[in-house]
């Protein structure tokens, strides 16, 4: 049923029609993440895909460019808000009673890490943006949820935007006990704000 998962960052810059040549240069290894991804999508054949993010438009428009150009099945979103990661994980394993056995799913959880990571990037540096980044990729390799799912808490100045989104997908895999391997594809912060692609492998 669920057959492709992933994290993919969404910053405008990564579209042709936004960002510079010289800008995507700088975002290589992402721009390689996320085309690995549309090749693992393609070969999932999904019916439908759930994409979750906290921003509207490019929250979902960037993603989609990259891993889903040319889907022509369902696509639902999800909006993230402000309530605790663990709301959101908990919402996501309530999502996935909703799905139909009969048809098959692809899983995007839209969403940067830290917007802290230099003091030339959009909100200065702080310490913990650089931190948040190392711990989250580290929980995510571990498997460790419970720890996963208390980072805004631990780095509470991360000014990070996609711990709510990837908590949903979580609470997604989590519920539909499939067995999923991190596969970390690339990240990177040239801007000061950390992307991460990311494949759940089932």
């Amino acid at each position: 049923m669920l057959k492709f998962a992933s994290i993919a960052p969404h910053p405008p810059i990564l579209l042709p029609s936004v960002g510079s040549e010289q800008d995507r240069l700088k975002l290589r290894r992402t721009i390689e993440g996320l085309e690995y991804l549309a090749k693992e999508f393609k070969k999932a054949n999904p019916d439908c895909l759930i994409i979750s993010s906290p921003h509207p438009e490019w929250g979902f428009n960037v993603p989609l460019y990259f891993i889903a150009k040319d889907f022509k099945g369902e696509i639902k979103t999800y909006l993230t808000g402000l309530g605790e990661p663990r709301y959101y994980f908990e919402e996501g394993k309530k999502f996935y009673s909703s799905l139909t056995e009969d048809k098959n799913y692809a899983l995007i959880a839209s969403g940067d890490l830290s917007h802290c990571l230099k003091e030339d990037g959009p909100y200065g540096f702080h310490s913990d943006g650089p931190k948040f980044d190392k711990a989250l990729i580290e929980y995510l390799k571990k498997k460790d949820i419970e720890n996963f799912l208390k980072l805004d808490e631990m780095f509470p100045e991360a000014g990070e935007c996609g711990l709510r989104s990837f908590s949903f997908v979580l609470g997604i895999l989590e519920e539909s006990k499939v067995n999923w391997q991190p596969e970390i594809l690339s990240y990177e912060g040239p801007f000061g704000v950390g992307y991460l692609v990311m494949n759940f492998k089932i």
